[in-house]
């Protein structure tokens, strides 16, 4: 029998990940699977809470929602991490098209420019996906 539980890579035990988001099952389960992965994981239910966290915390990478509290909550949140931590990575989550029915072209700069993310990931995520992008944006 083998055992499926997989190792954590070398660099993650030191990544502390901020999760962001309103749907407490989506919180769950990422911070579940990177906790797995062999990261820390700090999370917040939304904006207001999340900026408070950032009293007591320095993470690596921010995993923020784009919808929480209010339609534009993402977006503020990560204008306010970009002034308080300019350097950190902020990888966005949205099922706005799903949601909403709006199509916004994340794919070019100008996309990813005015919500201030590095990357934009459209709800649902893959694991593996949203790994692979921390483990890039994190890379030395």
């Amino acid at each position: 029998m083998t055992n499926s539980v997989q190792k954590p890579h070398p660099e993650a035990s030191q990544k502390l990940i901020l999760v962001v988001d309103d749907d407490p099952d989506f919180v769950m389960q990422t911070r579940f699977q990177l906790e797995r992965a062999g990261y820390r994981v700090e999370t917040a239910d939304g904006r207001g809470s999340a900026e408070k966290a950032l009293d007591t915390i320095k993470p690596d990478v921010a995993v923020l929602d784009l919808m929480m509290e209010d339609m534009d909550a993402g977006f503020i949140l990560s204008r306010f991490l970009r002034k308080r931590l300019p350097g950190m990575p902020i990888i966005m989550v949205s099922a706005v098209t799903a949601d909403t029915g709006l199509d916004f072209n994340w794919q070019n700069q100008d996309g990813r420019s005015w919500t201030n993310a590095d990357v934009i990931l459209t709800k649902p995520i893959r694991f593996e996906q949203l790994k692979r992008e921390i483990e890039r944006l994190t890379a030395v």
